[in-house]
């Protein structure tokens, strides 16, 4: 890929009912959504996949609602979910993989972006689901070459990500104070605060939130009541509206609300937009001057002290900031000494450390410094850390017994 100057990134937002598609390149000042409409502002796309009776032609979105009716067929929903789950689709007797159909029902969205006489292939593309585990970590990462980028080059990233990187790329007015988040789909609204501690380098970037449930006759009472209670002891300067729930112009006194003194802003794709944001940074190399430690980021460092060229040493396993869906730590060291290893957990940016002491239980007795053992560590979420020891005996000399300890530790 060239220089910044050169680029073309896509941003994918999806869910089991709608995917929004945005595309970044240079030249543009910020992404630019696409509908399945040319100049239409109705940017959702719906996740539907319908084939066309007896030949291999698939239609996705409204095009797809439309080609079932007319075929008086069903179509396939929930894509996201049934892919996740690994199973199959049965469509005119013959059996799909689901993980194959989002797939082509992605390749579809990106060539919606890629449109007009721009037959591009993205540098980069973003894709963002509401939480991500290793499960969709795994199906989007298989999918990548298929999407026609590397898998290094597919950043999977949750809502919450997506929304940071939106937001720090927005006029620095809008970023003097916190930022509230407002998602509402169905009766459930995710209210998210998002502030930046300028005195750290870079600075450290939080966001707290919560769920509410909303509905009733009074939604705008509703809002104005949710809004009140999150943003209280809070000087918020900016406020954004994302979700179907905002539909219908219901908002009268909560939009009064939340535009007092502050700004406020309704839209519906301010995730595929931060995807694309995030490719800039993480692919693209653009500066940035924040750091995040999201819901998919490891909280913690893991490291053991060696004995390296008759000096102390600490040996990183595992650092706090890495996915931890993506992060692995292995090495191999010779014991000395007691059989028992020390681990140190830290805190990022903290002085403190906690020391675990693994004892390996029943280790064949042999000379000092006659065993060598492999360790690996791999989080098993963003706190928390599975810990494999292996014998691997001594050479020659001693066989490796094929005893194997496993922990797990967390802060």
């Amino acid at each position: 890929m060239g220089s910044m100057e050169q680029f073309f990134y896509v941003g994918i937002d999806l869910d089991d009912e709608n995917a929004v598609i945005s595309c970044y390149e240079q030249n543009k000042k910020e992404p630019e959504t696409f509908g399945m409409v040319a100049g239409s502002e109705v940017y959702q796309i719906p996740m539907i996949l319908t084939k066309k009776k007896g030949i291999g032609q698939w239609y996705i979105g409204e095009e797809a609602r439309r080609a079932a009716l007319s075929q008086g067929e069903g179509s396939i929903r929930g894509l996201l979910s049934l892919a996740a789950e690994g199973g199959t689709v049965t469509v005119e007797g013959e059996q799909y993989r689901s993980a194959e159909l989002l797939e082509l029902y992605l390749r579809k969205l990106l060539r919606l972006a890629g449109g007009l006489g721009r037959e591009k292939t993205p540098d980069a593309i973003g894709i963002c689901v509401e939480t991500l585990d290793r499960n969709l970590a795994t199906l989007f990462t298989d999918m990548a070459q298929g999407l026609g980028v590397p898998p290094k080059r597919l950043l999977l990233l949750n809502r919450r990500e997506c929304f940071y990187y939106f937001v720090y790329h927005q006029k620095k007015e809008l970023t003097t104070h916190d930022v509230m988040l407002y998602d509402y789909r169905g009766t459930r609204m995710l209210c998210e605060r998002i502030s930046c501690n300028r005195r750290t380098a870079p600075q450290m970037i939080t966001i707290s939130g919560e769920s509410r449930k909303i509905g009733g006759t009074d939604l705008d009472a509703a809002f104005l009541r949710a809004a009140g209670e999150t943003m209280k002891g809070h000087i918020v300067s900016a406020v954004y509206l994302v979700g179907d729930g905002f539909d219908g112009g219901w908002m009268k006194q909560s939009a009064a609300f939340c535009c007092r003194g502050r700004r406020a802003f309704v839209g519906k794709n301010l995730y595929s937009k931060g995807a694309c944001y995030a490719a800039a940074v993480q692919v693209g190399g653009e500066p940035w001057n924040y750091v995040y430690l999201g819901d998919n980021e490891l909280k913690l460092n893991v490291s053991l002290r060696v004995l390296r060229k008759r000096k102390e040493e600490f040996y990183s396993l595992l650092s706090a900031g890495e996915n931890w869906y993506e992060a692995a730590g292995e090495c191999e060291v010779i014991l000395a000494g007691t059989p028992e290893i020390d681990f140190w957990l830290q805190l990022p940016g903290s002085r403190q450390a906690k020391v675990e002491k693994l004892r390996l239980s029943d280790l064949p007795k042999r000379p000092d410094k006659t065993t060598r053992l492999c360790i690996t560590a791999k989080p098993l979420s963003d706190c928390t850390v599975h810990i494999c020891i292996r014998d691997l005996g001594f050479g020659e000399l001693f066989a490796a017994s094929g005893k194997v300890w496993e922990y797990k530790m967390s802060l």
